[in-house]
């Protein structure tokens, strides 16, 4: 019986690192894996294959944004950590105390973490003098230290230590052995040679994971892996569990803790609550000994009967210290635009000419207003502008203002002062505008902000300078406002919701992204772009295709890409049309039907209207039909001197009064001067209708 192995990716920055963790995984795994190594410098990261782990180094992706863009979200990921081997550190302990030395690697964030290591693994004795390509002059060395990279080291040195490559650490290896459940191996010799081989610090994970191996469950070794604080209760309340991170939250020990009652070792926790309700508590704020902590309380149910449930804590300190650390991580390196016009993929005349006025627009720093159905690429062609614009080397922050409730909307975009609400940031904190200042920022769905908000984004437009939540002073910011929304803004100014003054700021540069329906030809050209992008290798029969393109396209090039996603998973290499999802099927009726009800309804109205003058009312439609396909505008003057050509006596003020009627119902629309008079797309449906009622 054949063994189904677990397929392992390594991703890293450069090739050569990939291929030495390879080797060390096949060395400790054996047949029970087999392996695949990806690099972001040679670009084969681009070709990621399917994994049951991804296995990741810290220097592998410039952003989250680019992390997410390559490696599924659904599939375990486990962070490379590395170390020294204590052999290494035995060879460093034998240099004299005193000594300089150079300490060289590929870049000087590479070097200090090297160094930080070696300190903390008590190589204390020793003067490193950090040196990498590019590296400040340094004094003269007769001794230099180097992982792997002598290739670096002056050649004036005249004794080199070269440690070789650092190796993978026991969290790494124990972490891998858990997402692939093959904790069986923890107990084998070749893992146990492995881990006395590394070297630990006092405090290290190799102490923690030879403590947890006595213990009865493979649970307790990741209850000392998570940051949080894990206290687990039985059906009864009584504490079974608890790890290290929440004795050094709560202050109380294991011993205090585990057997007793949870409302009498930790009452500030809901645990009751969870098992009256059966329901899951979320990030609570509890106070416990002056010390706010964020808690939440999940059940643990086997079909209707609750056995128990699991609290995790974390000091609310921590946890907002780490949500902005995130944040300033993602400010630094996430938040830049991805997109240029190269990627905007069609040859439609429509979206030729959307790209066409918004290439024009870059590099204006006028405020601009994307307009268009949901799906049709808005955010992508704000990255585009912004990469096409004098801004392009400054940042791009993307926000989606309907997506963040207004209180926190404000103060992402703003700021706020120390001290301006409850749970704000001692220091206070900077806004998203003072951030994108010099660049760009992309408000997304901007007809979600409230009528509070919009007055302050009208000042930042007006007045380039914002002002802190609870804060007094003044400041100036530099920012180009891409505003982008699925509504009709002229009929939420109407109505009162969104202010005209801000409609008019926001709109000086008004593009409008047309619906995949418009684009023709754009729809296969798009479908072959994302089947060749997922992989995909199958054909479509005539009927399908033709479905496609007479598809209505709700969700425009995300619906599209959701079908092709579909199909290629289907695993079917010829695609009729009963392979389509149900979706598809229903999505073409609804529109169908709405079609029909909304002809129905126009067709009834001229009717009324035109009483017994609707022959009148057809032939006007008919002329501005064929006057729109040979691309011609019409005049009353025009369209009176056709009705009599054609023996239908109709005078100017006639053909007036019927062109309004017309307007009024939205099949025609009337241009001032000499634009004259041309149908729409409604209107040469009607008439179509009506001319065929009359055969």
């Amino acid at each position: 019986m054949s063994i189904i192995k677990k397929r392992i990716s390594i991703i890293t920055l450069d090739h050569a690192a990939s291929l030495f963790y390879e080797s060390q995984i096949k060395e400790l795994f054996g047949e029970l894996v087999s392996t695949s190594t990806y690099s972001a410098l040679d670009g084969s990261i681009k070709y990621l294959g399917d994994a049951d782990i991804y296995v990741v180094t810290t220097d592998a992706f410039n952003s989250i944004l680019d992390y997410q863009k390559y490696i599924p979200s659904n599939i375990p990921k486990v962070e490379i950590a590395v170390n020294y081997k204590k052999e290494s550190i035995d060879t460093l302990m034998r240099i004299p105390s005193g000594s300089d030395a150079l300490f060289v690697n590929l870049s000087e964030k590479m070097v200090r973490e090297a160094i930080t290591r070696l300190t903390q693994l008590g190589v204390n004795h020793i003067n490193f003098i950090p040196y990498y390509p590019g590296s400040p002059p340094v004094k003269y060395c007769e001794l230099a230290v180097t992982v792997g990279e002598s290739r670096y080291v002056p050649d004036t040195v005249k004794t080199v230590i070269d440690l070789g490559q650092r190796v993978l650490d026991t969290t790494t290896i124990v972490e891998i052995v858990l997402r692939l459940k093959l904790d069986y191996l923890l107990e084998s010799e070749a893992f146990k040679e492995y881990f006395k081989s590394i070297a630990s610090s006092n405090y290290s994970f190799e102490q923690i994971f030879d403590r947890s191996l006595q213990m009865e469950s493979q649970f307790e070794i990741l209850m000392e892996i998570i940051d949080d604080g894990i206290i687990g209760v039985t059906s009864k309340d009584v504490v079974f569990a608890c790890n290290s991170k929440s004795v050094e939250i709560t202050g109380i020990s294991k011993e205090q803790a585990i057997d007793s009652q949870a409302e009498l070792a930790y009452p500030f926790l809901p645990f009751a609550e969870c098992r009256l309700t059966q329901k899951k508590i979320v990030n609570r704020l509890v106070k416990f000994k002056g010390v706010d902590i964020s808690a939440t309380v999940a059940p643990i149910m086997r079909g209707s009967e609750y056995l128990g449930a699991f609290a995790t804590i974390q000091k609310f300190s921590e946890e907002e210290s780490k949500q902005q650390n995130f944040r300033i991580q993602l400010l630094n390196k996430g938040h830049k635009a991805k997109y240029t016009f190269d990627d905007i993929i069609g040859e439609s005349p429509a979206i030729k000419k959307a790209c066409d006025i918004a290439s024009r627009m870059a590099g204006n720093n006028s405020g601009v207003l994307i307009t268009g159905e949901s799906g049709t690429g808005k955010e992508l062609f704000a990255h585009a502008i912004h990469n096409l614009s004098e801004r392009r080397n400054f940042p791009f922050i993307a926000i989606n203002c309907a997506a963040v409730p207004d209180n926190l909307l404000e103060s992402e975009l703003f700021g706020y002062e120390e001290g301006s609400f409850t749970g704000a940031k001692r220091g206070g904190k900077l806004g998203l505008f003072e951030f994108a200042h010099k660049g760009t920022i992309f408000l997304d769905e901007v007809e979600g902000m409230s009528p509070a908000l919009q007055i302050k984004l009208l000042r930042v437009i007006q007045e380039r300078e914002i002002m802190h939540v609870g804060g007094d002073k003044i400041i100036i910011v530099d920012v180009r406002i891409i505003a982008a929304s699925n509504e009709t803004l002229e009929e939420l100014v109407n109505q009162g919701t969104f202010r005209s003054d801000l409609y008019y700021r926001l709109s000086t540069l008004p593009i409008n992204i047309p619906p995949l329906r418009e684009r023709g030809d754009d729809i296969m050209i798009l479908f072959e772009y994302i089947k060749n992008k997922l992989g995909g290798n199958f054909i479509l029969s005539p009927q399908v295709k033709n479905a496609f393109v007479s598809h209505y396209w709700r969700g425009n090039v995300r619906e599209l890409y959701n079908y092709v996603e579909y199909l290629t998973y289907l695993g079917k290499q010829y695609i009729d049309y009963d392979d389509l999802p149900t979706s598809f099927h229903n999505g073409l009726a609804k529109v169908r039907n709405k079609k029909d009800e909304k002809l129905n309804l126009d067709i009834s109205l001229l009717k009324q209207l035109a009483g017994n003058k609707l022959d009148d009312y057809i032939f006007v439609l008919d002329i501005l039909h064929s006057a729109y396909v040979k691309q011609i505008p019409l005049g009353r003057h025009s369209i009176s001197e056709n009705a009599q050509n054609n023996g239908s006596y109709l005078t100017q003020q006639e053909v007036r009064n019927i062109l309004n009627d017309l307007s009024t119902l939205g099949l025609v629309k009337i241009s001032q001067g000499r634009g004259g008079s041309k149908i729409n797309e409604q209107g040469i449906k009607v008439v179509n209708e009506l001319k065929m009622d009359c055969k």
